[in-house]
Formats: C-alpha cells, sequence, structure tokens
C-alpha cells in the first residue's frame, strides 16, 4: 500500500479449531489490536462490547476509511463506522453464509442484514466474478456498479522454491515411499467443508486403483472425532501424525504452519466443501505445483482453470469426484502437465502486488467522491 496510507489492524480471537495467523502480520510489521470478546460464536453480550471497542477505536484514530472482513466482524465493524461517521466504508466478501451454514430462517435474517449494510456501504469488494454474480443476482445484495472485483494476493514464491527438499522432508517425516500417491486436502474440521465425502472417495478409490496413495487430512475442528470415526465405519485405517501405523491409509496431520513444506510433499490437492469463497488452499497448491481435484462451488471455478490445473465435479457428488481423481491417480503424464501449469497461472493472477495497487486505486476513488458529496 502507499505511503499515503497509514495502516491500523483489528482484529478478533481466532477459533480453537483454527491455525494463529500472526506470524503473517509480523512478516510485514503490523502489530494488531486485538478486540477479547471478538468471536466466531454469536453472543448478544460478547458481541455488544466488541462493538463499542471498535466505536472507540475509531473515536481515537478518526479513520478516513473502515475496511472490514468476515460476516460477524462485517457486520459490527459497518456498523460501528456508520454510526461514527466515517467518510469510507468497504466490506470485502471472502465468501458468505447465504447457504450451507444455517437453517433457512436464520439465513434470510443474515442475507437481510447484509442487504441493509450493504445499502450504507460505500463500496462491497468481492474475491471473483462468480462471487459478484451470486452477490449481485442470486442474492440481489446491492446494485452491480457497488461491487467491485478485487482478487486475493499472496507472496507465493515460498511455493516455488526448494521443493525437492521439503518433498524429501516431509515424505520421510510421515514415511511416505517414492511410489505412493499423496493426496492432501487442507481446512478446518468443519461441517461445511464436506471432509466425509473426501473420506468417502479415498475408500472408493482404494479399492479401485491398482497404485499405492496415501491421504492427509490438513487441519483440525470439531468434526475431527466424527470423521475418525467415519474412517473405522469405512475400514479405512487412519493414524495421527506420524505415529503408528505407517500404512494406514489416511493421516490426521492437525494444523501445519509451514504449508509450503505439505504441499511439496503432496501429489495431488483435494477440497470438497459445500461452500466456498476463494480458497486460499488451492491458490497455494496451484503455486507449489500441485494439481486439484475439487469441488466446483463458489469462487474455485475462477481460481482454477478447469482442465488444466484442476479437474472440477458437482458439489456433494461422490463418484465424480472419484472419477476425477482417479484420472490423476492413474495417468502420471496427466498429473505432471497439470504441475507445470499451476505456477505461472497463479503468479499472474494472484500476487500481492497486483492486490495492493488495486485496492489503492478503489480507496482513492472512494475518497474522492466522499469529498465532493
Amino acid at each position: 500500500m502507499s505511503s499515503e496510507f497509514e495502516t491500523i489492524l483489528a482484529a478478533g480471537i481466532k477459533d480453537d479449531s483454527e491455525e494463529s495467523s500472526d506470524y503473517i502480520v509480523e512478516q510485514v510489521g503490523i502489530k494488531p489490536i486485538y478486540i477479547p470478546s471478538m468471536k466466531r460464536e454469536l453472543s448478544f453480550g460478547d458481541d455488544w462490547k466488541s462493538y463499542w471497542f471498535i466505536r472507540k477505536l475509531i473515536d481515537k484514530y478518526k479513520p478516513d476509511i473502515v475496511h472490514t472482513h468476515a460476516a460477524k466482524a462485517g457486520t459490527l465493524g459497518r456498523l460501528a463506522a456508520l454510526h461514527a461517521g466515517v467518510p469510507v466504508v468497504v466490506h470485502t466478501f471472502h465468501g458468505h453464509v447465504f447457504h450451507s451454514y444455517f437453517s433457512p430462517f436464520k439465513t434470510k435474517v443474515f442475507l437481510n442484514i447484509e442487504r441493509y449494510l450493504a445499502k450504507r456501504s460505500s463500496a462491497i469488494v468481492a474475491i471473483s466474478p462468480i462471487q459478484k454474480q451470486e452477490l449481485v443476482e442470486k442474492y440481489r445484495l446491492c446494485e452491480p456498479d457497488k461491487v467491485h472485483v478485487i482478487g486475493l494476493g499472496f507472496d507465493l514464491d515460498r511455493f516455488m522454491i526448494n521443493q525437492n527438499e521439503l518433498r524429501k522432508s516431509f515424505r520421510d517425516f510421515y514415511q511416505i515411499e517414492d511410489n505412493v500417491i499423496a493426496i492432501g486436502i487442507i481446512g478446518r474440521l468443519v461441517a461445511i467443508k464436506n471432509h466425509p465425502l473426501f473420506i468417502k472417495t479415498i475408500q472408493r478409490l482404494a479399492e479401485r486403483t491398482s497404485r499405492k496413495i496415501k491421504a492427509f487430512i490438513i487441519g483440525d475442528g470439531d468434526d475431527r472425532d466424527k470423521l475418525e470415526l467415519l474412517c473405522q465405519k469405512e475400514g479405512l485405517s487412519f493414524r495421527k501424525g506420524n505415529e503408528e501405523p505407517k500404512n494406514a491409509i489416511i493421516t490426521f496431520t492437525s494444523w501445519i504452519k509451514n504449508v509450503e513444506w505439505a504441499l511439496a510433499g503432496l501429489d495431488i490437492v483435494a477440497l470438497t466443501s459445500f461452500n466456498e469463497g476463494t480458497p486460499v488452499s488451492l491458490i497455494e497448491a496451484q503455486a507449489a505445483g500441485k494439481p486439484i481435484v475439487s469441488t466446483e462451488t463458489g469462487g474455485i471455478a475462477d481460481i482454477v482453470i478447469n482442465g488444466e490445473t484442476a479437474l472440477l465435479s458437482p458439489s456433494g457428488m461422490l463418484e465424480p469426484l472419484c472419477q476425477n481423481l482417479m484420472k490423476l491417480i492413474e495417468d502420471d503424464n496427466l498429473r505432471f502437465r497439470f504441475s507445470g501449469k499451476g505456477p505461472n497461472f497463479v503468479r499472474d493472477q494472484f500476487h500481492y502486488q497486483r492486490l495492493a495497487k488495486d485496492m489503492e486505486t478503489l480507496y482513492s476513488k472512494l475518497l474522492f467522491t466522499s469529498s465532493t458529496k
């Protein structure tokens, strides 16, 4: 971001099922202001405290722009900013909670809240064209000209260097033989990610393929015990970390902070979610040269090249997902061809310098518009 902009970052407390991202902001020299009462779960008392915490921050620093992210933080942050008269209020949708999260009644309530807030916000940022289309046409959140598409941006270089060294380290740690195809899925172990579909797919593949395969469930969350029970039900041996039995077909690794290490050791990356915005794990996987097999939901089609870096199948359907994974497992040339196209694609589309430039342009435009009213 240009030196014209001074950044103050306020953040909530991470959920127990999530890995800390503190190291990311520390790397760029930003010290967040944490909001102790801001947590993932809805709580009238804590949410009220969070609102007033944000209001006090706004009163103290008097920002020209408040830019919010995530559903609950975005609601409280925008309400505080609007009530405090902040000139420019922006919200980014990384995903949304308008299907597969809550009951129809709750979903309708949250959608109406978002429509109200979008109407009063200066701009809405969608991180993919498909997401903008959903927000505007499917959910009628606001008028199209209020929604700006700005893709995510990352420092992807770390996924493209020392691949051979990292691969050997990962596969030695988890005792993976050279001729084994390692398939990984990365994310919170919660219902929306639909890990049962992944486990059932692995069970079906184990019966069909002539190749040696191992699956790695990277992440943690509330559904961990349920998924282990499902492995038992499906007759799949599993282990935790690199413990015995080393020949288990599924490994629960919990969170791995240096995800570039894990990606280097995998051969294929899968995703089975019911609902996604723009999953970072798939961008990082392509940067590391890993072919992807995923359900087609949310903005996924905007961050992969179907048939060139990924194979996509309808959400929730076992057999198409299984067939796509089977293609990549059985065909080494196809897998290597996909691997070669991923890094160049994401380097052009998702670099952090492009994100900073696009966001600075939007901020400047909104500030100018605000000053002329």
